[in-house]
């Protein structure tokens, strides 16, 4: 599928030089007299490497025609991380790499919707948000509230989150999975 430059959006999974890169940022600039142009911040799927390119306004860009597919979250292993199709109830096992940062928001049974380029799986998408437990975290400080600063605190999955100084270990947080932030008690 085709898309004129200015169609681009962040999160689209393009082709650009043979490869699959997935569109992080778009800047559309018109600089006076000039023509305008389209200026992107692109991420190789395969590599991770980041880049930026500025298209012009009447470039064409391949758009990548993903499948998209539910899978729900198994268990990890040392052979990969297992996930199962909610459809047809295939399991699949994914490598760290392709999971990236998403790993550290990952508990069994979590539904996540994974895109397929050509039968390989090249991304995933997480809930916003999720709920998880604090492990290990300094005591909570008598008479902290939420705007007395904020803390280092361990979660069950091993990703490390700033938190407000009332949080105390056992506590459930929601964290926004997009960011990585704390932003409630559950």
């Amino acid at each position: 599928m085709q898309l004129v430059a200015t169609e681009m959006r962040a999160g689209n999974i393009i082709v650009y030089n043979g490869q699959l890169h997935r569109v992080m940022q778009v800047i559309h600039v018109t600089p006076g007299n000039w023509r305008g142009m389209v200026q992107c911040k692109l991420r190789n799927i395969k590599t991770g490497n980041q880049l930026e390119h500025r298209f012009r306004s009447e470039d064409k860009v391949e758009k990548a025609s993903l499948d998209t597919h539910e899978m729900q979250y198994l268990y990890s292993d040392p052979s990969g991380n297992h996930f199962m199709n909610t459809e047809t109830f295939e399991q699949l096992s994914l490598a760290d790499e392709v999971l990236g940062d998403a790993r550290g928001f990952l508990l069994p049974d979590t539904v996540i919707t994974v895109d397929f380029y050509e039968g390989r799986p090249v991304g995933l998408e997480l809930p916003n948000t999720v709920v998880l437990q604090v492990v290990e975290t300094d005591p909570p400080l008598r008479g902290a509230t939420a705007a007395g600063g904020s803390k280092p605190a361990k979660l069950e999955t091993g990703v490390t989150v700033a938190v407000p100084q009332f949080i105390d270990t056992g506590t459930k947080i929601i964290v926004d999975t997009r960011t990585g932030e704390y932003l409630s008690r559950a």
